[in-house]
């Protein structure tokens, strides 16, 4: 049994788990910034290290989660390998060949004929990740990078919002 707020809860399954979440007892910190990626071509682009320069708040973390949303309908993100640009170029090339570019299939064309698909590729990869932060770092694999993943043939500037959670 253990008492939390004047309740005594049974906790003896969890018991290892509780102790130790109510033994740290560091203050859990709330950090969000916009800011506005610069333009670029379609594309998948690796922005890890300009969201980096954007929030050097990270390295104050301990632990925690950073979350980077982007504010748009025509550009994704998405983590995947860093190292190997053919890994973008094929990113490319698959979505292109998965969503075509054939203005005879969609109604929705006001903006040209990457309208539509841009729509569809954002929606199957996301609008935001989320990355775990240990030590003050990103908490990546030794091969990931965040990709802004921008579908129209000429994307402007992407909106951006990291918002960061921990001690």
């Amino acid at each position: 049994m253990v008492r939390i707020k004047d309740k005594w809860l049974d906790v003896s399954s969890h018991s290892k788990t509780i102790l130790h979440l109510l033994s740290y007892q560091q203050k859990m910190t709330v950090f969000q910034k916009e800011f506005s990626l610069k333009p670029r071509n379609r594309g998948f682009h690796l922005i890890t290290r300009e969201i980096l320069q954007q929030v050097p708040e990270v390295a104050k973390m301990n632990a925690g989660i950073m979350q980077v949303f982007i504010q748009h309908t025509s550009a994704g993100l998405t983590i995947n390998e860093n190292a190997d640009p053919t890994v973008r170029t094929d990113f490319e090339t698959f979505f292109n060949r998965t969503v075509p570019e054939d203005i005879s299939l969609y109604e929705h064309t006001l903006e040209g004929t990457d309208d539509m698909t841009s729509h569809i590729k954002s929606s199957l990869l996301g609008s935001s990740v989320s990355i775990p932060i240990t030590n003050g770092e990103l908490n990546l694999g030794t091969w990931q990078g965040i990709y802004l993943c921008e579908h129209r043939n000429r994307g402007g500037s992407r909106k951006i919002v990291v918002t960061l959670i921990g001690t």
